[in-house]
């Protein structure tokens, strides 16, 4: 649950709450694949939570990027016929299956990121609580510096 804490907390951040949509296998396909219309045409973020090992094939030319560009704007072959794209539009897709096996067809359309604690990350999280809670002045400071360098590193 970090990875979709930490995915959602960095992008409401940037485009306001109301531009994170959150979807899961269970998602009915038809409101999926309007959340997904919509957040593609309108810039927004979209989390696929609690993912399995298979994806619908729906979702097919969104993972391989399959963008055509028409006069100014971009379009995507989706459903029953080309959307809009904005290129401000993100597609996340987290699991909670500890090591997953995915098809080398859906390997080379997404960049995987392994979010397993380390020891060493779990005593950096129990000391950043540890620091909320007893010294709050410097924990803030420390946010603060954390947010100022990931953002010189962009």
């Amino acid at each position: 649950m970090q990875a979709n804490q930490w995915l959602y907390k960095m992008s409401v951040g940037k485009n306001g709450k109301e531009s994170v949509k959150i979807i899961k296998p269970t998602t009915d396909q038809k409101l999926m694949s309007r959340i997904i219309e919509n957040a593609m045409s309108l810039g927004y973020v979209v989390i696929f939570e609690d993912a399995n090992e298979t994806f619908d094939p729906m979702l097919d030319p969104l993972l391989s990027k399959q963008l055509k560009k028409q006069g100014s704007e971009w379009m995507i072959k989706f459903g029953d016929g080309l959307k809009t794209y904005s290129l401000d539009f993100k597609f996340y897709i987290t699991t909670k299956i500890s090591r997953p096996h995915y098809s080398p067809e859906i390997c080379v359309k997404v960049s995987m990121i392994n979010f397993m604690v380390t020891p060493e990350g779990l005593l950096e999280q129990i000391s950043s609580r540890i620091l909320q809670i007893e010294e709050v002045k410097k924990y803030e400071m420390r946010e603060k510096t954390i947010a100022q360098t990931a953002e010189a590193e962009r």
